[in-house]
């Protein structure tokens, strides 16, 4: 769920704490009311011109933030992305979407707010700890595969909470409570203060690597690249290389219209991009495309399912998305949701792709990833494995500020496959981005991708 934005007013329509004259079911929208979301620990209020978030454990509610409404049924969530809620087969039941994100989620309709969501939650460090710790109980994935018992976390860590226990300290507790985990989506903040980190061995996409290896790129890869072009504030990068080779390199699925843009104008830039590369003619004239995501911290799904939509003249699955909706029980999920690629009504590229991936390609950079391995055609990855990483991420806010986020959700192949944790291997294995790599000028991963397109390897 996005961060929101709301007024008391759209509270109390929503929550039915008007005279029911002005507030009859035929009167209001088929869509106002409480909605408990299936398998995301929280709870909808809709109604009075905004969207209300309350995040739930079973020991807990916190109230997020409100989206306002802007036409029926749909809200702008704070990220510039559009939430769109629509009733299905009754009006108990609706969907919600998000325009950024790919598939969708379900939402069962509620008598009324949850008793929880109605008192002030308590601010102590006890209570912190307990709907930190509850939370990843309820939501967390991946804690048998990781090999962590969190129970024995909790046994741990608890003893060293207390009435006086500050901020920091709780950050510090919860950090290192985490840590084992590897998670690369397994975050803690407060303020300017952030807990994060990437699976050993592997480096984060963040700006100082990404400048490091385009500017390595650019002097070695494309010196004799016929055409180069930047688009996306720099985030996309596209060249002709001798032989009859396109290149196209992708350092993020977002932040192409600057700060603060809404999705429909990142959508819209990239748009651009592609309309100005994937020409008929360059389409028809290229033997080969390299599509290097060894370094793509990750963004909007969507636009990946969109840059696939020009790379197929033939529909087929990305993958299948489900989320874990039993807080008792890690096991259990939402049935999966197909996730299509439909061939774009526009220009599109079907030759051989070689991608180019690696332990920095993280989050949207390996559901793009993932949604070319069923692609129709010649497709081949090079490189190392990926971070791992593949759910969005569940915000989550605790009562006295702090902030921390979690994956909760599973990408998987058509035949079940997931990648969590170990990330999608390749089928040819170089170096990518290493100390002797750089020290000797060489871009093994790059080299075996040109010689591969050019049928010499």
């Amino acid at each position: 769920m996005r961060t929101l934005t709301a007024t008391a007013a759209a509270l109390f329509l929503a929550a039915g704490a008007v005279p029911a004259a002005a507030a009859s079911p035929a009167a209001l929208p088929a869509t106002d009311g409480v909605w408990r979301m299936d398998g995301y620990g929280t709870v909808l209020v809709l109604g009075g011109g905004a969207l209300q978030e309350y995040q739930t454990t079973s020991v807990s509610c916190v109230k997020g933030d409100t989206s306002p409404q802007t036409g029926p049924g749909t809200y702008a969530a704070t990220d510039g992305s559009v939430l769109t809620v629509r009733t299905v087969h009754d009006r108990d039941h609706a969907l919600l979407a998000d325009n950024s994100s790919v598939g969708h989620r379900k939402l069962h309709r509620l008598s009324a707010l949850p008793a929880d969501c109605t008192r002030p939650p308590a601010t102590d460090p006890r209570t912190a700890f307990d709907v930190f710790w509850q939370t990843f109980e309820e939501n967390y994935p991946f804690f048998a595969q990781k090999h962590i018992d969190w129970h024995a976390v909790r046994d741990r860590y608890r003893p060293l909470v207390h009435q006086d226990t500050t901020k920091d300290q709780l950050f510090d507790i919860f950090s290192a409570m985490v840590r084992p985990l590897y998670d690369a989506h397994v975050t803690v903040v407060d303020g300017e203060r952030r807990f994060g980190q990437v699976r050993p061995g592997t480096q984060n996409p963040g700006p100082g690597l990404d400048a490091k290896v385009k500017k390595f790129i650019e002097a070695r890869d494309l010196k004799d690249a016929s055409y180069r072009q930047d688009f996306g504030a720099g985030r996309i990068t596209y060249a002709d290389l001798p032989g009859g080779l396109g290149y196209l390199r992708i350092s993020g699925f977002g932040g192409y219209a600057g700060d603060g843009a809404p999705y429909t104008a990142e959508r819209a830039e990239l748009d651009r991009a592609l309309n100005t590369v994937l020409t008929p003619s360059r389409n028809r004239r290229l033997k080969g495309l390299v599509i290097d995501l060894r370094v793509n911290g990750g963004g909007s799904d969507a636009l990946g399912i969109r840059i696939a939509e020009r790379l197929t003249d033939t529909p087929y699955t990305a993958y299948t998305k489900r989320v874990r909706n039993d807080p008792a029980d890690p096991t259990r999920h939402t049935r999966p949701e197909p996730v299509p690629v439909v061939p774009a009504d526009a220009p599109r590229y079907t030759g051989p792709v070689a991608v180019l991936i690696g332990g920095s390609t993280v989050s949207a950079g390996e559901t793009f990833t993932q949604a070319l391995l069923d692609r129709p055609g010649r497709t081949v990855r090079i490189g190392q494995p990926t971070q791992g990483v593949f759910s969005d991420v569940l915000e989550r806010r605790l009562p006295d500020g702090l902030a921390f986020g979690l994956p909760n959700e599973e990408f998987a192949t058509r035949t079940g496959r997931t990648f969590d944790g170990t990330g999608i291997p390749p089928q040819l294995t170089e170096p990518v981005f290493t100390k002797e790599e750089f020290a000797k000028n060489r871009d093994s991963a790059f080299d075996r991708a040109v010689n591969l397109l050019r049928g010499r390897g």
